[in-house]
């Protein structure tokens, strides 16, 4: 029999088709308590035991649908033994959503990655391997070696795959039952076994050590990924939609020509600062193409050329200028990305972390190098090129769980013919929505959230401040010093301090402020206490492009069941005006915030809408870059060629 409590969730929660199949999944439960019933007793090793022979049904071919009352629990009781953690009811639910080719929507605080383990270890017992993919190697690390005394009580390995890995550590990694990593380094594998295979059949070996009889070293002349059969995406909207419309590149041994290049970014970076927009240059904040007009052509044409640029073509200095004026105008130091170590590296705008091993493309990193005079590094052509969809769709068996998909279902559906199924919360949610303030500018909006926070951590209370760049975290720092306030500060240059921050985030009385790193996969606990002092409260200082990522920082509180609240703050110059609704308009708002008196909140519903707007922009964009993906893909298979090493610069 169905649990009654469960059903009720159920149909309170979601309804038609959706409703139908959490129901009907809903009917295994009992199954799965009764096998509970029947190991709760044996001891460990008898539990390994059953856990041997399930995998030998499995690798038997049986079908896993009949294995998998047994398995959950299985990993159930393992996680009740090792980690005192039973999964709940609601939790198997998602387990089997997960097994089922679904995303499974579970709200922030409801346990993803415990519920991560059932799935993989019941995909596991193949034989075949199972991956998890996340946004970082903090998290992929975190949660592997949190959940491994799971697997390992059954009889499981688990591996991880970390940026700095060589290819001998990551191929024993990824021949672990379960491997942990990010979609990143599982995609630059994949791409760099493509490369390897491709050699290995064209026969470059090291001919002059076989002909005099030395033993080669073939260690590093492996691939390290086996055959892909399983992939949980952990985080799903962020890996399947936000990174989605940056390819993962291999680049090429640079040419002389290109070598030569670097001194033209050099040039175009001190020529820059002469243009004036609209007399030498137009800029649409929405594309962020810059277009010199006839005054600024001419002016390139008069500037004074060092000896490396007099051989570069007119096209070419007009391209350079026009990059130089963008990474001018439209990248911020802090904000897109930081110099770390003479390096440029970029600020992931959906987790605040920083993106390592990506660049911008099209020369645009480069002028960004530039600006900052750190050495300019050369823009190559591509050895390998693979996107995001087309890696993940190489997955036979595909899911994923994320606390923000819902608003993405039609999209997840149509590319990679996921559904997504919205997961019963184990306690009703109690996180309450304090009316969204809205101010002229941001100056009155900074000093009224400092206001609420010296108010609620007056009571004691922990507050989370969420903000869009580093930038903004450190102005409103300095704000919150001025105002005697303690607090701690979380960005992507604190990153060696995360756990100890987030671990005392929830603490009577802290006040922390933070980029996206707060706002994914982060478990803010409440100290004894706080609950009864109202729980954390969140402040949202900003919209974000993406309203997922509005709610994923309104998560961090009201965490099962426990209490919470949040508030959203805008103004009137925020940059989302300008990127949703335009320029033009976004100049008149700002002016009519200056001069207005009375109260702005009813001005909420235009940030919505520009909100919505983004969204819509970024959908598009995601869907002409997957239909040239696939074009491409196809004309170079007609053509004989591989469309991942084949790929065109």
């Amino acid at each position: 029999m169905i649990p009654s409590g469960i059903l009720a969730r159920i149909h309170a929660y979601v309804g038609g088709p959706v409703g139908r199949r959490l129901a009907r999944w809903a009917s295994v439960l009992p199954e799965i308590d009764r096998f509970g019933e029947q190991i709760a007793s044996l001891p460990d090793a008898e539990l390994k035991k059953r856990s041997l022979a399930l995998r030998y049904r499995a690798k038997s071919r049986e079908p896993l649908n009949r294995l998998l009352p047994e398995a959950f629990a299985l990993v159930r009781e393992a996680g009740a033994r090792t980690l005192n953690m039973r999964h709940f009811p609601v939790q198997l639910l998602g387990g089997i959503a997960l097994h089922n080719r679904s995303i499974a929507e579970m709200q922030t605080g409801e346990g993803k990655t415990l519920t991560a383990t059932l799935p993989l270890y019941l995909t596991a017992l193949t034989g075949h391997g199972a991956h998890l993919a996340t946004v970082n190697d903090y998290l992929a690390r975190r949660d592997a070696e949190w959940m491994r005394p799971i697997y390992e009580l059954l009889g499981m390995s688990v591996g991880v795959i970390e940026t700095p890995m060589r290819s001998d550590e990551r191929r024993r990694e990824y021949a672990c039952d379960i491997t942990y990593g990010t979609a990143k380094e599982f995609g630059f594998d994949f791409l760099r076994d493509r490369l390897l295979k491709r050699r290995m059949a064209e026969g470059q070996t090291d001919l002059m050590a076989l002909m005099l009889g030395q033993r080669q070293d073939t260690g590093g002349d492996k691939p390290v990924q086996r055959t892909p059969h399983f992939c949980l995406v952990d985080e799903a909207d962020s890996v399947l939609i936000d990174e989605a419309r940056t390819p993962l590149i291999i680049s090429a041994i640079p040419n002389e020509q290109q070598k030569a290049e670097a001194e033209l970014y050099k040039w175009a970076a001190i020529a820059a600062p002469r243009f004036k927009e609209e007399e030498h240059y137009t800029f649409d904040p929405k594309t962020q193409v810059v277009e010199l007009t006839l005054d600024g052509r001419r002016l390139v044409r008069n500037l004074p050329r060092s000896a490396a640029t007099e051989s570069v073509g007119m096209i070419s200095l007009y391209e350079a200028i026009e990059l130089a004026i963008r990474a001018n105008r439209a990248f911020f130091l802090d904000r897109h990305y930081v110099v770390r170590n003479g390096e440029i590296v970029i600020v992931d705008e959906f987790t605040g972390r920083l993106a390592e091993g990506r660049k911008w493309r099209d020369g645009l990193h480069q002028a960004i190098e530039a600006k900052e005079q750190v050495e300019v590094t050369i823009a190559t052509g591509h050895a390998a090129r693979v996107t995001i969809q087309d890696y993940f769709l190489r997955y036979p068996h595909l899911a994923g769980m994320t606390g923000t998909a819902i608003n993405s279902a039609r999209e997840l559906h149509k590319i990679y013919k996921l559904r997504v199924i919205p997961i019963p919360t184990n306690r009703p949610p109690v996180r309450k929505a304090l009316p969204t303030r809205v101010f002229g500018a941001a100056e009155a909006k900074e000093q009224a959230i400092v206001a609420e926070v010296a108010e609620v951590h007056k009571q004691g209370r922990p507050v989370l401040i969420g903000t869009r760049s580093i930038d903004k975290s450190m102005r409103l720092s300095r704000l919150l010093q001025s105002a005697n306030i303690p607090h701690q500060v979380l960005t992507a240059h604190q990153v060696d301090k995360e756990a100890e921050i987030i671990a005392s985030a929830g603490a009577r009385g802290n006040v922390t402020v933070s980029t996206n790193m707060a706002g994914r996969g982060t478990d803010i606990k409440l100290a004894t206490g706080v609950p009864e002092l109202g729980g954390l409260h969140v402040i949202c200082t900003e919209m974000h492009d993406a309203s997922r990522i509005d709610r994923q920082l309104i998560g961090r509180c009201g965490r099962q069941g426990d209490p919470g609240t949040f508030r959203q703050y805008l103004a009137l110059d925020d940059d989302i005006l300008v990127m949703g609704l335009g320029p033009e308009r976004a100049r008149v708002l700002s002016d009519r915030g200056k001069s207005a008196t009375g109260s702005l909140d009813s001005h909420v519903r235009l940030f919505r809408k520009a909100q919505r707007k983004i969204e819509r922009r970024h959908f598009r964009d995601r869907r002409i870059l997957m239909y040239h993906e696939r074009e491409r893909k196809k004309m170079q298979i007609q053509m004989g060629q591989d469309p991942y090493l084949d790929a065109p610069a």
